[in-house]
C-alpha cells in the first residue's frame, strides 16, 4: 500500500516535493522513534509533567519496541505506516482491529513542523483502508483531554466524541482523561 501526495511550497521557487506513505520496515525504526518522540513532546509539553512524557516516550517510542512493531502486521496491530520525504520519516501511525467490524487508531504523529500539510490525513487514510480490508465499518481513537492538536484533527475527519475514560498511561495519583471518539467508515 503506497499513497503519494504532492506538496507545493509557496514562494519564488516553487518546487515539487513527493511524500510517500508506505508500510514501515526496519529502515524506518529510528525515524518513527524520532518523529513520535518529538511530536509527543510538542503535544504535551505544556499540559503534562516532564516525568510523565519521559515515561510514555520510553515505553512506546523506543528502538526495541518499534523494531518489533514494524515486523508485525495482523488484525490486532496492522503495523506502522510512515510518511517519508527524501528518505526521512516525517509522520507515523498505526492501528488495529478491536472487534470484528471495529478498528482503532492507536498512534498517529507528525513532525511538529509539518502540521497542516495533509500528511496526517494520508496516514489516517492508509490505516483506514487497511482496517476496511479487515472488515471494519467503524473506527475509534482515544485522544487525551486538552490535546488541541489531535481533537480538532479527528473532529474535522468525521470522528465524534462518545465518552471519557481514565488515560492509558496513568499511574497512581494521575488522573489524565482520554476522550473516546468514533466514526463510521
Amino acid at each position: 500500500m503506497k499513497n503519494k501526495v504532492k506538496i507545493l511550497p509557496i514562494g519564488k521557487d516553487v518546487m515539487q516535493a513527493m511524500i510517500s506513505v508506505l508500510k514501515a520496515d526496519e529502515r524506518h525504526i529510528d525515524g518513527i522513534a524520532e518523529v513520535c518522540t518529538e511530536a509527543y513532546w510538542a503535544t504535551y509539553n505544556n499540559t503534562h509533567p516532564k516525568d510523565y512524557i519521559r515515561r510514555v516516550v520510553k515505553e512506546f517510542y523506543n528502538h526495541d519496541r518499534i523494531s518489533k512493531e514494524v515486523s508485525v502486521s495482523n488484525r490486532g496491530w496492522g503495523g506502522y505506516f510512515v510518511a517519508v520525504e527524501d528518505e526521512k520519516v516525517i509522520g507515523a501511525g498505526g492501528g488495529g482491529m478491536i472487534g470484528n467490524t471495529t478498528g482503532e487508531i492507536f498512534v498517529l504523529y507528525l513532525d511538529p513542523g509539518r502540521r497542516n500539510e495533509g500528511i496526517g490525513t494520508i496516514i489516517l487514510n492508509a490505516i483506514t483502508d487497511q482496517q476496511k480490508e479487515f472488515g471494519a465499518r467503524e473506527q475509534w481513537v482515544s485522544v487525551q483531554k486538552g490535546n488541541q492538536k489531535g481533537i480538532p484533527f479527528y473532529e474535522a475527519r468525521g470522528f465524534t466524541f462518545k465518552y471519557e475514560k481514565p488515560g492509558y498511561a496513568n499511574v497512581e495519583g494521575e488522573n489524565y482523561i482520554s476522550l473516546r471518539y468514533y466514526r463510521f467508515i
